[in-house]
Order: structure tokens, then sequence, then C-alpha cells
């Protein structure tokens, strides 16, 4: 039986990433991808995601974002409301101009399957094998190595297995890593929408009492939304007819950017926080939402996974470099005590945003607004806010989120 040096369990853009950023920077390791899903099941994808300014110099060092960028829409400006769906004139009181850096926004809208087509092309051009079709169903774990079980009844051993296997991850769970969960009691609808009047690459965040309604710019005159509802609300929704989803929507898009038009399909997506107790184990780490999954009222989530990948990946090759063992839990404690404390402060940041605004209070809605409208007048605070947001400051940040290759 062959030993691998690395196996990644989960073929989506977190796997692919963490894969392809070890693989550049140490191409001696060998390194394969499990992947449970048929081969073109990704190209079914029809979801778009929010990518930060540092995960764009993340995958520039990759060399995928050349690949990416015709596809991809800078958000030039942020804007945040807070109203009621029956208001008729919905208040701005909060604006994030979109640069960071000249030329640099601070994140772009970009179709999943351009990132997962990129990504696994620079998977085949790396040579890393993607084995679809196959799901781990178990593992055990020596001084040295782990074997792990695969679902066509054969084994697999390598020195150090990374779950990138979702939030409801079986790896983790094998593992014995409990977790911090809780459901809001709401779930995501996601769909796109095309619309008369360009959106100049403006993003735009309703406060709505059920939840947050954003509304993401996309290439053309297209806007991909993220529209929260109580769940009960969002199964009807989109179980309705065109007409009644098309005018439910109507009313909380609003005509600013003139008649719209579904053009996607909508998909409605439970929304909880789950959050893991540890991120590694002998032998094994978590990245991307088998380690946490946040509420998307932020639009962190995926970037939470592409920070995991820069923070493992230099974990690994420094390691490496140095002739460690990458398997370690010594070594893998690094990439731990780097990942764990950001993932937590973001995951208490999106729930109390979530309890502080999916709601109608009227004396949390003054306060909230209010809280609003000094973050507007500061402009100091609201710098500092798109660069954290943005993931350009810090100073302990990995190297590939700052442009530079390991």
């Amino acid at each position: 039986m062959q030993m691998l040096d690395i196996l990644v369990v989960g073929g989506g853009y977190v796997g692919l990433a963490a894969a392809v950023a070890v693989k550049q920077s140490a191409p001696h390791l060998k390194i394969e991808i499990l992947e449970a899903a048929p081969g073109h099941v990704w190209e079914k994808d029809e979801r778009a995601s929010a990518i930060i300014a540092a995960a764009t110099r993340m995958l520039r060092v990759l060399n995928v974002w050349d690949e990416i960028a015709p596809e991809a829409q800078p958000i030039n400006r942020m804007i945040v409301t807070d109203s009621r769906t029956s208001d008729p004139v919905r208040p701005v009181f909060l604006t994030f101009d979109g640069a960071v850096e000249e030329g640099l926004p601070f994140a772009h809208m970009i179709p999943n399957v351009a990132m997962v087509r990129a990504l696994r092309g620079a998977c085949e051009r790396l040579g890393i094998p993607i084995r679809h079709g196959l799901s781990a169903t178990g593992f055990t774990t020596t001084s040295t190595s782990t074997t792990v079980s695969l679902s066509d009844g054969t084994t697999v051993e390598t020195r150090l297995l990374v779950a990138c296997d979702g939030v409801r991850s079986k790896l983790r769970d094998m593992a014995g890593i409990k977790t911090v969960t809780w459901d809001y009691g709401q779930s995501g609808i996601v769909t796109t929408v095309a619309h008369a009047r360009p959106h100049d690459g403006v993003a735009e965040e309703h406060f709505l009492p059920s939840g947050p309604f954003a509304i993401l710019p996309l290439t053309g005159n297209r806007s991909s939304l993220v529209w929260t509802e109580r769940t009960a609300d969002a199964d009807r929704l989109v179980a309705s007819d065109d007409l009644v989803f098309e005018a439910e929507l109507q009313r909380r898009f609003g005509h600013k950017l003139g008649e719209i038009s579904v053009v996607g399909g909508r998909k409605a997506f439970p929304l909880g926080l789950t959050l893991s107790r540890a991120f590694v184990a002998p032998r094994l780490a978590l990245a991307g939402d088998a380690a946490h999954g946040i509420h998307p009222i932020s639009g962190q989530g995926l970037n939470l996974g592409f920070k995991d990948v820069a923070a493992l990946a230099e974990t690994i090759v420094e390691a490496d470099r140095l002739g460690l063992d990458i398997g370690a839990l010594n070594v893998l404690e690094r990439y731990q005590s780097w990942r764990r404390f950001d993932t937590f402060r973001m995951g208490v940041t999106t729930d109390v945003l979530n309890r502080l605004f999916s709601n109608d209070v009227t004396p949390i809605r003054v306060a909230r607004d209010f809280g609003l409208g000094l973050v507007e007048r500061m402009p100091g605070l609201k710098s500092y806010l798109i660069g954290q947001a943005a993931g350009i400051s810090g100073e302990d940040r990995p190297k590939l989120l700052a442009g530079e290759a390991i």
C-alpha cells in the first residue's frame, strides 16, 4: 500500500485550495483528494461567493486568479439599511467604500463554478489526483501514520488527514471532536436575479425583521441574493410558484435597479452556528466548514476557510522544510492556535449581529440604528472595520494572505 503524505477529504474550494497551496510550495509531497460526489456535480453549482481582498491575494499566489478574474465582479461600495419590509423608504445608515488599496477592492463576487474550475485545473497541473465517488468510512491512527478505510472497501495510508468534508463532517465525528452547535430557526434562500439597471458594483445588506437580505453584484446586470427568512417561511417561498416568489422578492429587493427576474434556481439552506472545540487531533486537521459554520450575515464563511488554508499550508510546508513530522500533534497545534481564536471571534460576532438585527423590537431597533449612525460618522473606525473585513489588517497573517509565497 502506497504511503501518502497528505490525504484531503473533500473536493470543494477549501480542500482543493489546501492541496494546491501545499503542493506548490512542497512539490515532493504526495497529496491526493477524496471527493464523495461524482466528477461533474460541481458544474451544477449556481451559487456565488464573496471573496475578500486577502483571499484574492492568495488565489494570485496559487496562480489561479487570472483564470477567475474575467468572471469576478468587484464590490465597489457597500450599503447597510435597517427597515421593515413594508416601509416605503429604506434609510441608509452605513456605507463603506470598496477599495482598501489602490486598485484592490475589499471583496469580489465570484461564481463558485469558476473558482472550483480554476482550482481543479491547478490540481491537474501540479499532479494532484482527485478520486471521485469515494468517501472515508473510518480511520485508525498510529504514532507514524493514519490508515483510512474507503467506501469501496480499499484503504489508504497517509501521514496527515485533512478533513474538508463540510459542516456535518464525518471525520470530525469519527475523531471524537465535539462542537458548539445551535440552530437559528432561519434558512438562507439563495438565487440569482437579472435587473434592468446596472448595479455599479454596489452591494446592499438590508436588515429586515426576519433576517438580513443581501444583494451582491455579479458581472452584467445580475445580482446574487442571500435572503434570510424563518425556516417555515423560507420553505414556503422556495416551494411557491414563480409569480408568488418574484412578488415577495420584489417587495424586499425594491425598485432601484428596475424590473427584476429570477435567472437561476432557488434553494434554501438551514442556518446555524457550529464551532469545533478543537481543530486538530493526532494526524488530523479540520479546515473550512468542518471546523466552523457561521451565519452568512457577514459574508465571511468561505473566507474563514481560505484563512484556514493559508495557515495550514504554511504550518505544513515550514514543518516539512525543518524535517519535522507534518502529522505530529505538536506541529498541528501551531495551526490550531493560529486559527481557533479568530474563528471563535467571528462566530460570536455573527451570532450577536444576527440576534441584534433579526428582530423588530423597537428599543433594540433604535439603539442599533443609533450605533450604525455613529460608525458612519467615524471614518477612522470605518477604515479599521473594512480592513478587518478584507483580511488585510493584523500582523500575524499567513504569508499567502499577504500575497507572498510560502
